[in-house]
């Protein structure tokens, strides 16, 4: 039987294991209040935030949390994040660990400020 495509964040919550669904929609929510104009959107099966393109996707997995907002954004939080396990564009937060709300908030501010100059760019050479 094949697996139904997840079309919305309600649809994405509820395929998550019940045990994950709280922390999952604390991560959204410290997103969504970080880029509030923006557009939610899922992408790859993941939500994901929009502005003329892709700021960050974001996912739950079996023991963490993951964002992927690129590497650009991994170098610039490098310090920050020697906590977490990250890879070349990739930010993992445990399940059964407190989320760094303000690092979140910091890191997802830092895409939409370089999504808005990426978009800018983009009007200049038109």
């Amino acid at each position: 039987m094949k697996a139904s495509k997840i079309e919305t964040f309600d649809a994405y919550i509820k395929s998550l294991p019940k045990k994950d669904q709280e922390g999952f929609k604390s991560l959204h929510d410290i997103i969504i209040k970080s880029a509030p104009d923006t557009e939610m959107a899922i992408g790859y099966g993941m939500p994901c935030l929009k502005l003329k393109g892709i700021i960050l996707y974001y996912a739950s997995h079996t023991s963490h949390y993951s964002i992927y907002p690129g590497p650009a954004t991994i170098e610039a939080f490098k310090e920050d994040l020697t906590k977490y396990v990250t890879s070349k564009g990739t930010i993992q937060f445990d399940h059964d660990k407190a989320l760094p709300k303000k690092l979140i908030g910091a890191i997802v501010k830092f895409r939409l400020h370089e999504k808005k100059a990426q978009n800018e760019l983009k009007k200049t050479k038109k």
